[in-house]
């Protein structure tokens, strides 16, 4: 999910505690996402993490990219 990462971090919460949280291990929430994630899944993380279903798939600003490695949303700035 594109914003998972994002909002992991801005929860405070790991993937291992959230994967706690909705009742699976940290490797079955890593090969759920990696694949196809259930709906009921999907909707079950959204509430973990007090989020509606689309905002796990939010866009994120077309100024931003994301750090692939880390997660981080970078700006990028237009050159002067």
């Amino acid at each position: 999910m594109l914003q998972l990462k994002d909002l992991l971090r801005r929860k405070g919460m790991t993937a291992k505690e959230l994967a706690v949280k909705i009742g699976i291990s940290e490797g079955a929430l890593s090969k759920s996402l990696s694949g196809n994630p259930t709906l009921e899944r999907i909707e079950q993380i959204a509430a973990a993490l007090g989020v509606s279903v689309p905002e796990l798939f939010a866009p994120q600003p077309t100024n931003t990219i994301t750090c692939p490695k880390c997660g981080t949303v970078l700006e990028v700035k237009e050159r002067e």
